[in-house]
C-alpha cells in the first residue's frame, strides 16, 4: 500500500512539473503581459520597475535594458534655445558636482576654477536643444558652498531650474539686463555683462568670507550660481540668486530705493505697468513709513549697517534697497475672486473644472512651488522664514514687507568718478545725487533707510 501511495505521489509531482513547465512556456511566449517573467532576472533582483534600482550591467537581459533606456529623461523644453541650454547646463553641472566630495575647506584655486563643456547635439532632442552649444559654470565648488550656507539643497536648486522652463519677467535691469524667474518663483536669473562677471570674480572671495562670518544672515543678494552660455557663437552670462520676494505671497507694490532724490521718480512708462517699480521721491511723496516695530527695526538696521560697511570696503556703490509690499487684505479678496471664478467655471463645465486653483498659483498641482504640495498650512500673510528670508511682518498694518539689497556689482572706478564730477557741476555740491564715493554712499543709504522705518 505504501509503494502504491509512493508511486501515486511521484506521478502527481511529475504531472505538476509538466504543468508548471507548460505555464512557464506560455508565460515566456507572452512576456509583455504575463507576470511569469521573473525567472529571467538574476536571483534577488526584483526591482525592474523601481527608478532607484542599481545601474544595469552588460550581463542583464535585453528586457531589463529596454526598461532602463525607456525611462524618460528631461527634455528641457523652453520657448528659447538659450533657456533650454540653461536648463540642460544646470542639470548637467549639478549631476557632475554630486560626484565630487565636499572639501573640508575651499582653496584659493576654487575661486578661479570653472567647468566647461562643448556639446555637438546631432539629431538628439533637436526640437529643444541647439545642434551646438557650450556651457560654462564659474567657481562650482564656491557656489555649492554658498548654496549650503544659504540652506539651499542642490537637488531643490536643480529641480527649480530644470523641471520646467524659467519664466520671463517684465522687469528690466540697468543696461538692458534681462530678468527671469524659476518656474516656482524661488530663484531669479539675471543676464549680466562680461564686466559684471569680472567684478564678481573680484569680490567673490571676500563676499564668501563675509557670508561665512555672518552665517548667511544678510540683506545682500544670495549668489547661487554663475554661468556662461554660448549659442550660435553668441555668449550670454547669467547669475542666479534667491528671489527677494515670496514664491507664495503676491507683491502688490514695490520700490527701488537708493537714498538719493535727484531724478529718482518712476517714469510715466514705468507707472503704466501692472506692477511698476517706484523710486525714492515716489515713496517720500506718499508720506508713509514701513512700520515693523522697534525690535525688528533694530535687528534690520544692524544687518543693514554691517552689509553697507562691507560694500564700502569693496568700493561698491549705486546699489539699492528693493522693497516689496504684500497687502494681506487685498490678497484675501483676490483669492476669494479666484475661488468664485473657479466655482463658476466648475459649474459651467458640469463638475469638470478645478483648474482655477492651479492657474492662480501659476504652477502644476504636483510642483514644489504649489501651496497644495507644501508640508504645512499657511494662513493669510503667513510665511516660512526659512524660505522667505527677506520677509518682515508689519507691526501695525496687515502687510508683509520684503526688503533686500540688490545690484552690488558697480565698482567706484574712474568712470564713476567722472560721472560724479559731472553731476556735481550740474546739480550742485549739496545735491543728493546717486553717484558718490562708496563711503558717502553707504552712510547716506543707511540714514535714508533708517528714516523710512518705524
Amino acid at each position: 500500500a505504501l509503494d502504491d501511495e509512493h508511486d501515486a505521489l511521484i506521478d502527481f509531482l511529475n504531472a505538476l512539473k509538466f504543468a508548471i513547465f507548460f505555464l512557464l512556456c506560455v508565460g515566456l511566449l507572452n512576456h509583455s503581459e504575463s507576470r511569469l517573467t521573473y525567472p529571467k532576472f538574476p536571483a534577488g533582483d526584483m526591482s525592474s520597475n523601481c527608478t532607484s534600482a542599481a545601474p544595469v550591467s552588460a550581463s542583464k537581459t535585453k528586457t531589463k535594458k529596454k526598461h532602463f533606456i525607456g525611462q524618460k529623461v528631461k527634455l528641457f523644453r523652453a520657448s528659447e534655445p538659450i533657456l533650454s541650454v540653461l536648463m540642460w547646463g544646470v542639470n548637467h553641472t549639478i549631476n557632475e558636482l554630486s560626484n565630487v566630495p565636499v572639501p573640508v575647506m575651499l582653496m584659493p584655486d576654487d575661486f578661479k576654477a570653472y567647468s566647461k563643456i562643448k556639446v555637438d547635439n546631432h539629431l538628439f532632442n533637436k526640437e529643444n536643444l541647439p545642434s551646438r552649444f557650450k556651457f560654462k559654470e564659474y567657481c562650482p565648488m564656491v557656489f555649492r558652498n554658498l548654496r549650503e550656507r544659504f540652506c539651499i539643497d542642490d537637488q531643490d536648486y536643480q529641480n527649480s531650474l530644470t523641471r520646467s522652463a524659467p519664466l520671463n519677467s517684465d522687469s528690466q535691469g540697468r543696461f538692458g539686463s534681462r530678468f527671469l524667474s524659476s518656474y516656482d518663483h524661488r530663484f531669479v536669473i539675471k543676464t549680466v555683462s562680461s564686466e559684471d562677471i569680472a567684478e564678481m570674480h573680484n569680490i567673490l572671495k571676500k563676499y564668501h568670507q563675509f557670508i561665512v562670518e555672518c552665517h548667511g544672515n544678510t540683506l545682500l543678494p544670495q549668489f547661487l550660481g554663475m554661468y556662461r552660455l554660448t549659442v550660435d557663437g553668441v555668449e550670454t552670462y547669467m547669475v542666479v540668486t534667491r528671489n527677494v520676494f515670496s514664491h507664495r505671497l503676491t507683491v502688490h507694490r514695490k520700490y527701488d530705493l537708493k537714498g538719493s532724490t535727484v531724478s529718482r521718480e518712476a517714469s510715466d512708462k514705468e507707472k503704466a505697468k501692472e506692477l511698476p517699480t517706484f523710486k525714492d521721491n515716489d515713496f517720500l511723496n506718499e508720506g508713509h513709513k514701513l512700520q515693523i516695530g522697534d525690535d525688528n527695526k533694530k535687528y534690520f538696521l544692524e544687518k543693514l549697517k554691517r552689509d553697507v560697511e562691507f560694500l564700502a570696503t569693496l568700493k561698491i556703490m549705486d546699489y539699492s534697497l528693493l522693497v516689496g509690499i504684500h497687502d494681506v487684505e487685498r490678497a484675501e479678496q483676490e483669492e476669494m475672486d479666484v475661488e468664485a471664478a473657479g466655482e463658476e467655471e466648475e459649474y459651467e463645465n458640469d463638475g469638470m473644472g478645478g483648474g482655477a486653483l492651479t492657474g492662480s498659483f501659476g504652477t502644476p498641482p504636483d510642483s514644489p512651488g504649489n501651496p497644495l504640495n507644501c508640508g504645512g498650512f499657511f494662513g493669510p500673510g503667513e510665511f516660512d522664514p526659512s524660505v522667505d528670508v527677506y520677509a518682515i511682518k508689519s507691526a501695525v498694518k496687515k502687510e508683509v514687507y520684503f526688503m533686500a539689497i540688490i545690484d552690488i556689482l558697480t565698482h567706484y572706478d574712474a568712470k564713476k568718478k567722472a560721472a560724479h564730477a559731472a553731476k556735481t557741476v550740474k546739480h550742485g555740491a549739496g545735491a543728493e545725487i546717486s553717484t558718490v564715493n562708496p563711503e558717502q554712499y553707504s552712510k547716506r543709504f543707511y540714514e535714508f533707510m533708517s528714516n523710512i522705518l518705524s
